[in-house]
């Protein structure tokens, strides 16, 4: 039997994950018309609080540049603001402001509201498939 990349696992999991990925990118596009870059930093923010740009390239899978720029898209249209770090002046610090965390209240319901829609499409194997990648993902950072 000849290799199939159609049936090669890590070929489908990227595949997959770049589909969602758009079908989602849409959404916020649409709402706030952002970038995934744009949203991955949102999001982290929204999380994390105040960070690094070093802390976010870390946590959502992209270089340091499309993070840069990102951030400053952000800060021109008033959803982010830049400082710099306390205690190591080569760093550049984010955190949302009033405005970019209103945004967030708004895009993290369309992100719950997306998430529910594609479990309720996966189905009864939805607990499994969400267990098989954390376990990737926990094996990926060992």
């Amino acid at each position: 039997m000849s290799f199939q990349l159609d049936d090669f696992l890590p070929y489908q999991l990227a595949v997959a994950a770049s589909l969602v990925s758009r079908r989602f990118a849409a959404r916020y596009a649409d709402e706030a018309g952002l970038t995934v870059p744009e949203w991955r930093v949102l999001a982290h923010l929204n999380h994390s609080g105040t960070v690094s740009v070093r802390d976010i390239h870390s946590r959502v899978n992209l270089d340091k540049s499309m993070i840069s720029r990102a951030a400053s898209r952000l800060q021109e249209a008033g959803l982010v603001r830049k400082s710099g770090h306390e205690t190591d002046r080569r760093l550049i610090v984010l955190e949302l402001t009033e405005e970019g965390q209103r945004l967030m209240q708004r895009l993290g319901r369309i992100a719950e509201d997306f998430q529910a829609e594609l479990l309720a499409e996966i189905g009864e194997d939805a607990a499994a498939l969400k267990r098989a990648v954390a376990r990737i993902a926990e094996r990926a950072t060992e």
